[in-house]
């Protein structure tokens, strides 16, 4: 299909997500990650690539999801946006996958809180569904310092170790 979409994919628990890979710069295993202090919980630190520091935000918390178990680390994904480079901590990565526009379908009703902000809509493809996130929007300043605000009315000030 010549309108194809491109995305690259990957998975959070068992739920499907893709990214347009022209915000893609690259995919790698994981870095260690040294912590910010006062940051807010979605971000969950520096890592250096290849000499270049760049933000890892933590896709689980700024979904709202369940961290990850302490003995998994995550994969990164490694996105150009206009406030700059960033890297999407996610559990495993999926294959670079072309979607037809045309079975785009806006998010479902059953999403809510700031998942229902950030993805963009969904395609549903054999056996599962695909959720598409808005790239632009996710590294705005209102929606990281919102993961801040959700933990601090928990009473968690600290983040969990990665």
């Amino acid at each position: 299909m010549a309108d194809e979409q491109q995305l690259c994919t990957f998975f959070l628990d068992d739920r499907f997500f893709g990214v347009s890979v022209e915000n893609v710069q690259e995919v790698i295993r994981y870095l260690p990650i040294t912590p910010v202090p006062l940051a807010p919980p979605v971000i969950r630190g520096l890592i250096n690539l290849r000499g270049q520091i760049v933000t890892a935000v933590d896709l689980r918390r700024l979904l709202q999801l369940a961290d990850r178990a302490a003995d998994l680390r995550p994969m990164n994904i490694v996105v150009q946006t206009r406030e700059g480079i960033f890297s999407l901590l996610v559990d495993r990565i999926g294959d670079v996958m072309g979607v037809d526009p045309a079975c785009f379908e806006h998010p479902p009703d059953t999403l809510d809180g700031i998942a229902r902000e950030l993805i963009q809509g969904t395609y549903k493809l054999q056996g599962r569904l695909l959720l598409t996130l808005n790239v632009a929007k996710l590294f705005r300043p209102n929606i990281l310092n919102r993961g801040a605000e959700r933990q601090e009315l928990d009473g968690q000030s600290e983040p969990a170790p990665v």
